[in-house]
């Protein structure tokens, strides 16, 4: 993932797509996943099931990032979805340490990347989710 600055182009006309505007998928007991992403991640869980992240939270990345994947590639192992969350953090070493003290095991961590530092955990129902703390936005003058 890279830090990227929305383009716009102009005159754009009515009728196009703005954003993701929801992550929707199955599980075999929603309300306990759901309890375990309040719990564990700290998600704050609405009265009728879901969670918001409004866009002008302070170290809200700028940009949501869709990608698609070869059918073929490992990169969401060891879970077998056909998909993984990607959560931004804003201080990745804070939070895995919230995580070890609940007995969160992390799969890997890579502080290398020049996007920013990424880790990664899995879920009670054996989903891979990605965690970045995107890399600081460079200064301008």
């Amino acid at each position: 993932m890279s830090s990227v600055t929305p383009m716009s182009t102009p005159a754009e006309p009515v009728g196009r797509i703005t954003g993701i505007g929801g992550i929707f998928f199955k599980s075999k007991d929603p309300k306990a996943l759901m309890a375990w992403y309040q719990d564990i991640l700290g998600i704050n869980v609405e009265a009728w099931g879901g969670a918001l992240f409004p866009h002008d939270m302070p170290e809200h990345p700028p940009v949501l990032t869709l990608n698609v994947f070869m059918e073929d590639t490992d990169y969401m192992a060891p879970s077998s979805r056909d998909f993984m969350l990607n959560c931004a953090v804003d201080d990745l070493a804070a939070f895995l340490a919230r995580l070890d003290v609940k007995g969160v095991g992390v799969l890997k961590r890579d502080d290398s990347d020049p996007s920013g530092k990424f880790a990664w955990i899995v879920d009670p129902d054996g989903m891979k989710i990605e965690l970045w703390q995107p890399a600081p936005e460079p200064e301008t003058r």
